[in-house]
């Protein structure tokens, strides 16, 4: 897309500003996105760090559409996969593609819970199942309003959107607010918070599908990832968590950092179809603290991923098919990996786990923050 195209050339200082079709400041831009299937234009933000990132976010899902990194020569690419415009995040092709994924992101098991005596149904859009807030009013899949400001640790979008009582069958009038900042120290932050009228499940994640030599490229198997996890939650076959915590197996186990793709092949041939587990940190969550670390030996480039949640779901890209997405490249099968820090699946369904269900007066709070360097 030919505008596109203006605004990284003149983000990269290629061209001056008045190429760009509306200056808000100078680490800050905004734009039209195209036009939703409802009529409504859609809105990208695009962010500018002084370490060099660049960002751009849209009002639909409160989504992250690029990442723009530099690697260990200083040359920038785009690291998550995504759409050039929002009728390709409304579209098949699109897999929660950077969304903020709830009201209750991953697995609730038969789309059913039972809350303070009362039982509440839900979507079933994954099998049996009820995913990552389920069906065409999910937060991934609506509009939020949005406000960009230049904050001191770097440029900032305030996504809220209002989820009515028995949206998606949720109960409670919820309010959420994601907050992305850009920092001037080289990372991406996401900040969140939910208030409720009502005793409701949350638990919110970015949806990101990472590859650090740049979207469109082959594989994700030939990163190197740690997880800061010694235990995960094993699942049945519909991969919803059984209830035990269990040890790693030598295949989820990345405590010492391993190519993805080295432990892989026993797993295609199970219920998950590769990685698709939730692992649980080895910080019970509450506090900011490292989880991950992905790493491109060929780029140089490593992305640290610190949360206050206690469990990441690292996701291998399982159903990628060959979409088509931004710049005409396409997604191939584990072209790119997930990692989303949230709670344990079906956690409202299971007393052992942290739990999920925000009540009136509590505020829900996570914070998530994706730190880059080269090596």
């Amino acid at each position: 897309m030919k505008l596109r195209l203006v605004l990284v050339a003149a983000a990269l200082g290629l061209l001056p500003a008045c190429g760009v079709p509306f200056l808000s400041t100078m680490d800050i831009r905004e734009m039209d996105f195209g036009k939703a299937a409802d009529g409504r234009t859609a809105k990208l933000f695009e962010l500018t760090s002084r370490s060099g990132l660049i960002a751009r976010l849209t009002d639909y899902g409160a989504t992250l559409v690029d990442l723009w990194v530099p690697d260990k020569k200083g040359e920038l690419a785009d690291v998550v996969l995504g759409f050039e415009e929002v009728s390709g995040y409304e579209s098949d092709a699109n897999q929660y593609f950077g969304c903020t994924a709830g009201r209750a992101a991953n697995r609730i098991a038969a789309g059913t819970f039972e809350l303070d005596g009362k039982t509440y149904h839900l979507a079933r859009n994954n099998g049996p199942n009820h995913l990552h807030g389920g069906g065409a009013r999910a937060l991934s899949k609506v509009f939020w309003d949005a406000a960009a400001s230049s904050t001191p640790e770097g440029p900032a979008v305030r996504f809220t959107v209002a989820s009515p009582d028995g949206e998606e069958g949720y109960p409670g009038n919820l309010s959420v607010t994601v907050t992305y900042t850009l920092t001037h120290e080289g990372e991406l932050r996401i900040d969140y918070e939910a208030r409720t009228d009502a005793p409701t499940p949350v638990n919110l994640t970015n949806h990101a599908y990472w590859n650090l030599a740049g979207h469109g490229a082959p594989t994700v198997l030939d990163h190197e990832l740690q997880i800061l996890a010694a235990h995960y939650t094993p699942v049945d076959e519909t991969l919803i968590p059984i209830g035990n915590v269990e040890p790693v197996t030598r295949e989820l186990d990345f405590r010492g950092g391993k190519l993805i793709g080295r432990d892989i092949a026993p797993l295609i041939d199970g219920p998950t179809i590769g990685y698709d587990h939730n692992f649980v940190l080895l910080n019970p969550g509450g506090r900011l603290s490292k989880a991950a670390v992905l790493a491109h030996d060929a780029s140089g480039r490593v992305m640290e991923v610190w949360t206050t949640e206690p469990a990441l779901q690292f996701y291998s890209g399982n159903f990628l098919f060959g979409q088509r997405g931004k710049h005409g490249r396409t997604y191939a099968l584990r072209a790119a990996c997930c990692l989303e820090a949230q709670h344990y699946p079906n956690s409202v369904n299971e007393p052992r786990f942290p739990q999920t269900v925000l009540r009136p007066g509590e505020v829900y709070r996570q914070t998530t923050v994706h730190r880059f360097s080269t090596r």
